[in-house]
């Protein structure tokens, strides 16, 4: 009996290279990739307007006027003359205090009178003040 050998012989051929495998797994791989290339979004410039940081008024430091009447009743906005001595309604005062005041919310207003001043004076630059809605007033006492 002959005995079966699980070896081939040598005049046995290989099958050889298989080309089928390669081209399924080609195959494969084309269909993986193109199924995923319709996946990815297309890159698009979009313009866009990024928001701006808008300063709150409320951070604003505060305007600080200061008010000096003479004692001639001359008053004196910052140091610069507004209307002239006497006593009555102060037109130009108020008109700046107003422009000033719509600027901004916060003003503060410091007065200073000498001590020969007319009180009436002083209730003339209160009334201005208070045409222009301003809130914070202070009064100033003199040097001595």
């Amino acid at each position: 009996m002959k005995h079966h050998s699980k070896r081939r012989s040598a005049n046995e051929a290989s099958p050889g290279f298989q080309i089928a495998p390669m081209i399924d797994v080609v195959f494969v791989i084309m269909l993986f990739f193109m199924v995923m290339a319709g996946a990815l979004q297309k890159e698009v410039r979009q313009f866009t307007r990024l928001p701006m940081v808008i300063p709150d008024p409320k951070d604003a430091p505060p305007i600080e006027l200061s008010i000096r009447i003479d004692g001639d009743g001359q008053v004196l906005l910052n140091d610069d003359p507004v209307d002239g001595p006497g006593e009555g309604s102060l037109p130009l005062l108020a008109d700046q205090l107003h422009l000033i005041k719509t600027g901004t919310e916060d003003v503060s207003v410091a007065i200073q009178a000498e001590d020969d001043v007319r009180y009436q004076r002083i209730m003339d630059v209160l009334d201005a003040v208070g045409l222009a809605n301003i809130r914070n007033v202070t009064f100033v006492a003199g040097a001595e």
